[in-house]
């Protein structure tokens, strides 16, 4: 209960947050997003840190990361929810800070999961590590005009078909083979997001950068990273949260 009290009054205490970026016009669909996967976000970090003390030693680690995860991605909703409100324009630095932050756990969290219920090496860390690093720099450089917004594209994709690669035909299918069927349950869950969910972040790349000719289409841009970012990582968490419950249950 205390970490409960302790977290919602830390988020109480933003009210400068809170009140960022004005009022909010009802037909701002954009704008309407960045303030539900904000709210979205906390609720999420609430829910991970208070669920943290009731699954068994060995998933505390995994439902923290996931809390950080949705931590750090709400921290910056805050900002790019008023970037967008204020100007119109795309918070991509805030953005991109957040996932240079939260996709490199998300990462972490495959490794997690296996390392809790069977041997799993660690190159494969760093071999997932590696592709998303190569995938959010390629779109970075992209999005900010360091380098051509196709073959930014290009590079990213194959940095994503890398980690695809590894998780279903590499170290981590190998890896999974031998956990248990809760544990491989969530990890066929957990590639169903990185296949279909994380297909939304290119989706939305196209649509803002690649179907506009010389322009961008920020509000398609937004709306599309917003539902990623919603479904991506607090559905993410809530399959860790998941195993971790059904293998406490049965320890």
């Amino acid at each position: 209960m205390g970490k409960l009290l302790l977290i919602l009054g830390s988020a109480i205490a933003l009210p400068s947050f809170a009140a960022a970026g004005g009022d909010l016009d009802i037909s701002d669909t954009v704008g309407v997003s960045f303030w539900l996967v904000t709210a979205g976000m906390l609720a999420a970090t609430v829910f991970f840190f208070v669920e943290r003390d009731q699954v068994s030693a060995k998933w505390k680690t995994s439902l923290t990361v996931s809390g950080l995860i949705t931590g750090i991605a709400f921290w910056h909703y805050l900002y790019m929810r008023g970037v967008w409100i204020d100007t119109g324009d795309t918070p991509t630095v805030f953005r991109y800070i957040d996932w240079l932050l939260t996709v490199p756990l998300q990462v972490v969290e495959f490794y997690l999961i296996l390392a809790a219920c069977t041997s799993v090496a660690a190159s494969l860390f760093k071999k997932l590590l590696a592709g998303s690093l190569v995938m959010l720099g390629a779109g970075f450089a992209g999005e900010a005009g360091l380098a051509p917004v196709l073959p930014a594209f290009i590079i990213g994709m194959a940095g994503w078909l890398y980690m695809i690669y590894e998780l279903y035909m590499g170290e981590g299918k190998a890896a999974v083979s031998t956990a248990s069927p809760a544990v491989n349950s969530a990890y066929n869950a957990m590639m169903m997001i990185i296949v279909v969910g994380w297909a939304i972040y290119p989706a939305g790349y196209a649509a803002g950068y690649l179907m506009g000719g010389e322009g961008v289409y920020a509000s398609n841009l937004n709306l599309i990273y917003n539902l990623a970012d919603f479904v991506n990582k607090i559905l993410f968490g809530l399959i860790i949260w998941n195993v971790a419950v059904k293998e406490s249950s049965n320890a």
